[in-house]
């Protein structure tokens, strides 16, 4: 048999991550215009998701001892009414480099492409030259996200951590742990406030995958065929169609 350089965790003492994208917020106007992505807030939904994880980790006696948000308002409010609904008080750590893939103006963006611009980096093993939204590129975000999760790993005074993120970003670092490579696979839909659960060992392979996307107030999701970026660039083309591209937005 060959030797490995690398010794599976011994059973049980692998630490555990909770992995969170933040509550539903309102991106577009019910016109369709966009909200500034750096502030737009939780809407009541998101609230409510937030509050609804918060009580299932409260009923399954989870206490974290340490939660990490990315620092935007979104994040931060999940956070605060996870927290509040659990009764596990902790304060919470900001790493800006974990902030959601940046777009750009989606007034720059041409007709015939707005659609791949919303949905590329959801299809498959996406490429890290495709941009979202005319902005950041999945490298970019990748250069940004992936040395952070590392600094996270290494970091042995946690046990159980929370993390309260966004869709991109919990998708790479999905893709990351579990594959042990530098990519993003687009299939890791993340609904809002959607809680994925993974055990971490020592060894850079040692992931074991506990459950990808639990939405606390829709576990099975049995009305939901679309994905977050086909909703929300219905949504927008509402507006688009409306105003035409040379709308400043």
């Amino acid at each position: 048999m060959p030797v490995h350089s690398t010794v599976l965790t011994p059973p049980g003492t692998r630490r555990r991550l909770y992995l969170m994208r933040h509550g539903s917020v309102t991106y577009f106007t019910p016109e369709g215009k966009p909200v500034p992505p750096e502030t737009v807030p939780l809407n009541k939904l998101g609230i409510d998701q937030a509050r609804a994880a918060g009580k299932l980790f409260a009923e399954h006696g989870v206490r974290f001892d340490r939660i990490i948000t990315s620092g935007l308002e979104r994040t931060e409010q999940t956070a605060r009414h996870v927290q509040e609904t659990a009764g596990n008080h902790v304060v919470s750590q900001q790493r800006p480099g974990l902030q959601e893939i940046r777009g750009g103006r989606l007034a720059t963006i041409a007709e015939k492409d707005l659609l791949h611009s919303f949905t590329a980096a959801t299809d498959g093993v996406v490429d890290e030259d495709v941009q979202f939204l005319g902005g950041e590129t999945i490298g970019q975000m990748l250069d940004r996200v992936l040395p952070e999760v590392d600094a996270i790993r290494a970091d042995k005074t946690w046990d159980t951590l929370l993390l309260v993120l966004h869709g991109a970003v919990n998708r790479a670092i999905l893709s990351y742990l579990l594959t042990g490579q530098r990519q993003l696979l687009g299939g890791f839909e993340q609904s809002p406030a959607c809680i994925n659960v993974l055990d971490i060992g020592e060894a850079r392979v040692d992931i074991v995958l506990r459950m990808v996307n639990l939405s606390p107030l829709d576990w099975l999701q049995p009305g939901n065929r679309k994905t977050t970026m086909e909703v929300l660039f219905e949504q927008y083309s509402k507006y688009r169609q409306k105003y035409g591209e040379q709308e400043n937005v």
